[in-house]
């Protein structure tokens, strides 16, 4: 595709860089990534995605404002309270970026979501908070081949995968977590607490994730997950090994 003259003022920063440059601004502009959650991980992706020009963004969520998502969900403010997320997210990607067409999906994901959901998907990015969405999630990308960009927070620490567990090579999120599930009296944020800056940090990444896999910039990242931890404050980098016994992609 062809920039007008507005896309190479505004994408001017992306342009330059020659990992990036035209072409792969113009990737950008021709992608689609999809969301799981519209929450603390979901709201600052959301925001670098429409400013980084990614053509198309779906948004599965079902939840509504609340006062106390203000403190970590910066697309908000207290004229949302009530609204849903995706509804108000809609309205924020507007304000950012003409370019980009936003999707809300006011739904859940669970064991009935149809594998459509990611038709014409280039990238997942799941921010949800249990491990049974997380591993629905995994499987639908496995099936339609689609990387899973996967981002967790809690207190002050994060940590960030991408997989790609349909390659013979590379693991999917099951391998990492196995057959992980959420005991009834789970800790989450609302009872544990979490730092707001850590879901800009690691949503940020999930963005940075995303846009490396549309463009191919830098290292590949298979098999990686970077943990960070807050209160040190420390990044390190584990390699991830593929599960041969993996129900989601082994054998």
């Amino acid at each position: 595709m062809t920039l007008t003259d507005q896309q190479l003022d505004r994408y001017a920063r992306h342009i330059v860089l020659r990992d990036i440059g035209g072409p792969g601004q113009a990737r950008l502009l021709q992608s689609h990534v999809l969301l799981i959650g519209a929450g603390g991980i979901g709201c600052p992706a959301i925001q670098y995605l429409a400013a980084a020009g990614v053509g198309t963004i779906s948004v599965v969520d079902d939840d509504e404002v609340s006062l106390s998502n203000l403190q970590r969900q910066v697309l908000y403010g207290e004229a949302q309270i009530g609204q849903p997320k995706v509804a108000a997210a809609a309205e924020a990607v507007a304000r950012l970026n003409p370019d980009v067409q936003f999707r809300p999906i006011c739904a859940r994901i669970g064991d009935a979501t149809r594998p459509d959901l990611l038709d014409g998907v280039d990238v997942v990015i799941d921010g949800s908070d249990n491990f049974a969405t997380r591993l629905i999630v995994n499987d639908l990308c496995i099936a339609a081949h689609v990387p899973l960009v996967s981002a967790a927070i809690g207190q002050f620490h994060g940590q960030i995968g991408t997989f790609r567990g349909w390659e013979d090579d590379a693991p999917c999120y099951r391998c990492f977590v196995g057959d992980a599930h959420d005991p009834d009296d789970c800790d989450d944020c609302a009872t544990q607490g979490v730092l707001g800056a850590m879901c800009g940090l690691m949503g940020s990444f999930a963005a940075m994730e995303a846009i490396r896999c549309l463009t191919g910039f830098g290292d590949d990242p298979k098999g990686k997950l970077h943990i960070f931890d807050g209160l040190k404050p420390a990044m390190r980098t584990v390699n991830l090994p593929k599960d041969p016994e993996c129900r989601s992609c082994g054998g």
